[in-house]
Protein backbone atom coordinates (compact mmCIF):
# COMPACT_ATOMS: atom_id res chain seq x y z
CA UNK A 1 0.00 0.00 0.00
CA UNK A 2 1.52 3.30 -1.01
CA UNK A 3 1.61 6.39 1.86
CA UNK A 4 -1.38 8.09 0.09
CA UNK A 5 -3.53 4.91 -0.14
CA UNK A 6 -1.90 4.01 3.49
CA UNK A 7 -3.10 7.72 4.81
CA UNK A 8 -6.53 7.47 3.74
CA UNK A 9 -7.13 4.10 5.19
CA UNK A 10 -5.58 5.33 8.41
CA UNK A 11 -7.65 8.16 8.77
CA UNK A 12 -11.00 6.64 7.81
CA UNK A 13 -10.28 3.91 10.17
CA UNK A 14 -9.01 6.46 12.91
CA UNK A 15 -12.95 7.69 12.30
CA UNK A 16 -14.72 4.57 12.08
CA UNK A 17 -13.59 3.81 15.79
CA UNK A 18 -14.05 7.33 17.59
CA UNK A 19 -17.66 7.16 17.60
CA UNK A 20 -17.73 11.24 18.00
CA UNK A 21 -15.54 12.21 15.27
CA UNK A 22 -11.98 13.74 15.55
CA UNK A 23 -10.59 17.41 14.71
CA UNK A 24 -8.17 17.52 12.21
CA UNK A 25 -5.77 17.97 14.73
CA UNK A 26 -6.89 15.25 16.58
CA UNK A 27 -6.53 13.04 13.82
CA UNK A 28 -2.92 14.30 12.72
CA UNK A 29 -1.72 14.14 15.77
CA UNK A 30 -2.61 10.84 16.54
CA UNK A 31 -1.14 9.52 13.24
CA UNK A 32 1.97 11.76 13.97
CA UNK A 33 1.11 13.44 10.03
CA UNK A 34 1.25 16.51 8.83
CA UNK A 35 -2.59 18.35 9.35
CA UNK A 36 -2.29 19.61 5.27
CA UNK A 37 -1.55 15.81 4.40
CA UNK A 38 -4.19 14.56 6.50
CA UNK A 39 -6.94 17.32 5.27
CA UNK A 40 -5.95 15.73 1.31
CA UNK A 41 -7.05 12.61 2.83
CA UNK A 42 -9.75 13.86 4.19
CA UNK A 43 -10.84 15.74 1.49
CA UNK A 44 -10.12 13.23 -1.10
CA UNK A 45 -12.36 10.46 1.27
CA UNK A 46 -15.02 12.91 0.97
CA UNK A 47 -15.22 12.87 -2.31
CA UNK A 48 -14.68 9.42 -3.11
CA UNK A 49 -17.82 8.42 -0.89
CA UNK A 50 -19.57 11.04 -2.82
CA UNK A 51 -18.33 9.76 -6.01
CA UNK A 52 -19.58 6.28 -5.33
CA UNK A 53 -23.49 7.38 -3.80
CA UNK A 54 -22.55 5.50 -0.97
CA UNK A 55 -24.96 5.42 2.23
CA UNK A 56 -22.67 6.83 4.16
CA UNK A 57 -20.64 9.53 3.94
CA UNK A 58 -17.57 11.77 6.21
CA UNK A 59 -18.82 15.24 6.94
CA UNK A 60 -17.44 17.49 9.39
CA UNK A 61 -19.62 18.95 11.70
CA UNK A 62 -19.18 21.76 14.23
CA UNK A 63 -15.42 21.01 13.60
CA UNK A 64 -15.03 17.44 13.99
CA UNK A 65 -14.79 15.00 11.29
CA UNK A 66 -17.50 12.15 11.44
CA UNK A 67 -19.31 9.45 9.69
CA UNK A 68 -23.02 10.39 8.73
CA UNK A 69 -25.34 8.88 6.81
CA UNK A 70 -27.17 10.01 3.55
CA UNK A 71 -30.71 11.65 4.15
CA UNK A 72 -32.14 9.61 1.28
CA UNK A 73 -31.66 6.51 3.01
CA UNK A 74 -33.70 7.89 6.56
CA UNK A 75 -36.71 5.60 5.41
CA UNK A 76 -35.06 2.41 5.20
CA UNK A 77 -32.86 3.27 8.64
CA UNK A 78 -36.15 3.77 10.27
CA UNK A 79 -37.63 0.88 9.35
CA UNK A 80 -34.69 -0.90 10.49
CA UNK A 81 -34.66 0.48 13.68
CA UNK A 82 -38.05 -0.01 14.00
CA UNK A 83 -37.56 -3.86 13.41
CA UNK A 84 -34.73 -4.07 15.39
CA UNK A 85 -36.87 -2.08 18.69
CA UNK A 86 -39.31 -5.13 17.86
CA UNK A 87 -36.77 -7.88 18.66
CA UNK A 88 -35.74 -6.22 22.28
CA UNK A 89 -36.54 -9.24 24.80
CA UNK A 90 -39.53 -8.23 27.14
CA UNK A 91 -39.04 -8.48 31.01
CA UNK A 92 -40.89 -12.01 31.66
CA UNK A 93 -38.63 -13.32 28.36
CA UNK A 94 -35.57 -12.14 29.89
CA UNK A 95 -35.84 -13.28 32.89
CA UNK A 96 -37.09 -16.84 31.68
CA UNK A 97 -33.77 -16.58 29.36
CA UNK A 98 -31.53 -15.88 32.49
CA UNK A 99 -33.08 -19.10 34.28
CA UNK A 100 -32.90 -21.30 31.08
CA UNK A 101 -29.33 -19.77 31.29
CA UNK A 102 -27.86 -20.78 34.49
CA UNK A 103 -30.12 -23.69 35.27
CA UNK A 104 -29.42 -25.48 31.58
CA UNK A 105 -30.45 -28.00 30.45
CA UNK A 106 -33.78 -27.16 32.10
CA UNK A 107 -38.04 -28.22 31.72
CA UNK A 108 -40.76 -25.70 31.18
CA UNK A 109 -42.23 -27.09 34.37
CA UNK A 110 -38.83 -26.67 35.98
CA UNK A 111 -38.45 -22.82 34.54
CA UNK A 112 -42.75 -22.08 35.35
CA UNK A 113 -41.30 -23.86 39.41
CA UNK A 114 -38.73 -21.35 39.39
CA UNK A 115 -40.79 -18.07 37.94
CA UNK A 116 -44.21 -18.80 39.92
CA UNK A 117 -45.78 -18.14 36.30
CA UNK A 118 -46.39 -19.60 32.84
CA UNK A 119 -43.60 -19.10 30.94
CA UNK A 120 -44.34 -21.57 27.70
CA UNK A 121 -44.86 -18.28 25.76
CA UNK A 122 -41.87 -16.86 26.86
CA UNK A 123 -39.79 -19.87 25.61
CA UNK A 124 -41.21 -19.89 22.56
CA UNK A 125 -40.60 -16.42 21.30
CA UNK A 126 -36.88 -17.27 22.86
CA UNK A 127 -36.86 -20.44 20.23
CA UNK A 128 -38.08 -17.80 17.98
CA UNK A 129 -35.21 -15.58 18.15
CA UNK A 130 -32.95 -18.58 18.02
CA UNK A 131 -31.73 -17.71 21.52
CA UNK A 132 -32.99 -21.52 23.18
CA UNK A 133 -33.37 -24.37 22.11
CA UNK A 134 -34.25 -28.26 22.48
CA UNK A 135 -31.11 -29.98 23.79
CA UNK A 136 -32.59 -33.10 24.94
CA UNK A 137 -34.94 -35.14 26.82
CA UNK A 138 -35.36 -35.60 30.62
CA UNK A 139 -35.41 -39.17 31.89
CA UNK A 140 -38.41 -38.94 34.07
CA UNK A 141 -42.20 -39.56 33.92
CA UNK A 142 -43.54 -38.14 30.18
CA UNK A 143 -39.82 -37.36 29.46
CA UNK A 144 -39.99 -33.40 29.12
CA UNK A 145 -38.31 -31.57 26.68
CA UNK A 146 -34.86 -30.29 27.96
CA UNK A 147 -33.86 -26.51 27.04
CA UNK A 148 -30.42 -24.49 26.22
CA UNK A 149 -28.93 -21.82 25.40
CA UNK A 150 -27.77 -21.31 21.67
CA UNK A 151 -24.36 -19.72 19.62
CA UNK A 152 -26.84 -17.33 18.92
CA UNK A 153 -27.51 -16.66 22.51
CA UNK A 154 -23.65 -16.17 22.76
CA UNK A 155 -23.26 -14.03 19.22
CA UNK A 156 -26.44 -11.66 21.08
CA UNK A 157 -25.24 -10.80 24.49
CA UNK A 158 -21.31 -10.46 23.04
CA UNK A 159 -20.09 -13.72 24.71
CA UNK A 160 -17.40 -16.36 23.82
CA UNK A 161 -18.68 -19.23 25.89
CA UNK A 162 -21.24 -19.50 29.02
CA UNK A 163 -17.89 -19.48 31.00
CA UNK A 164 -17.71 -15.42 30.58
CA UNK A 165 -21.24 -15.14 32.18
CA UNK A 166 -20.73 -14.00 35.69
CA UNK A 167 -21.63 -16.38 38.45
CA UNK A 168 -25.36 -16.32 39.46
CA UNK A 169 -24.40 -15.06 43.16
CA UNK A 170 -23.15 -11.66 41.53
CA UNK A 171 -26.36 -11.16 39.22
CA UNK A 172 -27.97 -8.52 40.96
CA UNK A 173 -32.05 -8.36 40.29
CA UNK A 174 -32.62 -5.41 37.63
CA UNK A 175 -35.29 -2.81 37.88
CA UNK A 176 -36.31 -2.79 34.33
CA UNK A 177 -38.90 0.03 33.66
CA UNK A 178 -35.78 2.16 35.02
CA UNK A 179 -33.54 1.06 31.92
Amino acid sequence: MNDTRYLKAAVEGLLFISGSGLTLNEISTGLGEDAGQVKIALDSLIDEYAERESGISIQEISGKYTFTTQPDIYPAIQNFLRQKKKETLSKTTLETLAIVTYKQPITLPEIEEIRSAASRAQLIALQQKKLVKAVGQKETVGKPTLYGTTKEFLRYFGLNSLDELPPPQDVKELNFDEL
